[in-house]
C-alpha cells in the first residue's frame, strides 16, 4: 500500500465574503508530522475546518485532495469515512449518546458494511487505549463530551484518532487548557500513532507540545498563507524570539487581523 497524501494547492477560505485564507500550499503524507504556527486570526483554525467542510467557511477557489480524489467534493462524513480525522479545539458534547457506542457507530462506519468490528473486539481496543492515556473506565458509558473537564475532552480526542487509525489527521490547539500531566498523555497518544500509515498535521500556538511531540516539518502561517517552513528548531526559534524577525525577513506588514471563530 503506498503512503497516503493531502494535498492543498493554492487553496483560498472566506467567511461572510470576507477571505480570511489566501492561497494556501501544503501537502502532507503518512508517516510525517506537520505543525503550524502563527500569531492569532491568521487562519489556522479556519484552515482545519474548511478542510472538514464547515459550512461557515467557503472555500472560494483552490483544491484540496486525499490519495488524489477531491475532498471538497465529498460531504463531512465522507471526509471522515475517507480517512481524514479532525480533533477540535472546543469538541462538542452529545447528550444521550455514550462515549462508547459513539466510537463503536464512528469506527464502523470508517471500516464500511460488511467489515464491522466485532462487540468483544471493540471493547478490547477500547479498554487498552483508555488504559493507555489514563482515563477513567467509566468515562465509557458517559454522554460524549457531557460534563467532561478541559482535558477529558482532549483525551477523549485522541482516544477516538487512536480508535479510528485515520489516513491523516488535523489537530487544532489539542494542547489548549491541558496542565503538564495532560499534556505529556497527549503527546503519548499522538506518538504512539507515529507511523508511515498515519499523517498528522498540529496547529498550535506553543512550543511546549513540540517538546513532546517532535515535528518533521513545521509551518508559520501569516496572514493566510504558509510563509515560512523549516524543521523543529523553526519552533524552537519563534519560542525564544517570537514572530517579529519572520515578519522583518520577508517585509512582512502588520495588519488588522480578524478573529477566528
Amino acid at each position: 500500500m503506498s503512503q497516503s497524501k493531502l494535498v492543498i494547492n493554492d487553496l483560498h477560505v472566506a467567511i461572510d465574503e470576507k477571505e480570511i485564507i489566501k492561497g494556501l500550499n501544503l501537502e502532507i503524507k503518512g508517516g510525517e508530522i506537520h505543525a503550524i504556527m502563527g500569531p492569532n486570526g491568521t487562519g489556522k483554525s479556519t484552515l482545519s475546518s474548511a478542510i472538514m467542510g464547515h459550512p461557515k467557511y467557503e472555500i472560494t477557489s483552490g483544491s484540496v485532495t486525499l490519495d488524489e480524489e477531491d475532498v471538497l467534493e465529498m460531504e463531512v462524513d465522507e471526509r471522515a469515512r475517507a480517512g481524514l480525522f479532525l480533533a477540535m479545539q472546543y469538541p462538542s458534547e452529545i447528550s444521550g449518546v455514550t462515549n462508547a457506542d459513539f466510537l463503536r457507530s464512528a469506527l464502523n462506519s470508517r471500516l464500511g458494511e460488511g467489515n464491522e468490528i466485532s462487540l468483544m473486539k471493540f471493547i478490547r481496543k477500547m479498554d487498552s487505549n483508555m488504559e493507555f492515556l489514563e482515563m477513567d473506565p467509566d468515562m465509557a458509558q458517559r454522554y460524549l463530551n457531557e460534563g467532561f473537564s478541559g482535558g477529558e475532552k482532549k483525551r477523549n480526542e485522541i482516544l477516538q484518532l487512536m480508535m479510528l487509525e485515520p489516513k491523516i489527521a488535523i489537530l487544532d490547539e489539542i494542547d489548549s487548557g491541558l496542565d503538564i500531566d495532560a499534556l505529556k498523555v497527549v503527546s503519548k497518544g499522538i506518538n504512539k500513532m507515529r507511523g508511515e500509515d498515519f499523517g498528522c498535521l498540529i496547529i498550535t500556538h506553543y512550543q511546549r507540545l513540540l517538546d513532546y511531540i517532535t515535528p518533521d516539518v513545521v509551518h508559520v502561517m501569516m496572514q493566510g498563507r504558509i510563509v515560512k517552513t523549516g524543521g523543529p528548531e523553526l519552533a524552537q526559534r519563534l519560542e525564544a524570539e517570537g514572530y517579529d524577525w519572520i515578519k522583518k525577513e520577508l517585509g512582512i506588514e502588520d495588519e488588522t487581523v480578524e478573529q477566528e471563530a
